[in-house]
């Protein structure tokens, strides 16, 4: 599935959810689903600058793609960088990089956020696509 279409799946998803609370738990519910990182990751290497929680987040490149793992100590934030895995993970640095994530707005995840969650999910956007911008630069002098 192509990056658009995984945020049209979410945008319906969140469609026939009214109420915001009910929002909540289900973005809380995704962040329950998120497969642990391995505890080798939790370092300050890994940490994301300009989150309010702790978000740790790796990325490695297997076959050409992308594949994120996190974990947040925050259980809405850890909902909202498993949202961020699930539209991103498994495509190309490109196909990142290249990404317009009309899905937060589109289900109104940013108005709906303080202004420091706001700007944690800025900085988790902004540490994923590092990640693909990295490996898209390795790739090219290979």
């Amino acid at each position: 599935m192509s990056i658009d279409q995984i945020q049209d799946e979410i945008i319906e998803e969140f469609s026939d959810i009214d109420d915001w609370m009910d929002r909540y738990a289900y973005i809380i519910d995704l962040g329950n689903q998120l497969p642990p990182i391995d505890e080798k990751y939790k370092t300050p290497e890994h940490l994301i600058e300009g989150c309010q929680s702790r978000v740790w987040l790796n990325a490695e490149l297997r076959d050409g793609k992308v594949y994120y793992t996190a974990d947040s100590d925050a259980i809405i934030v850890k909902g909202i960088i498993s949202l961020l895995i699930k539209v991103l993970n498994g495509h190309t640095p490109r196909e990142i990089l290249d990404a317009h994530l009309y899905f937060i707005d589109k289900i109104g995840l940013a108005e709906h956020l303080s202004p420091t969650r706001s700007n944690g999910l800025v900085a988790m956007v902004k540490q994923m696509r590092m990640y693909a911008l990295a490996f898209e630069t390795l790739e090219q002098s290979k």
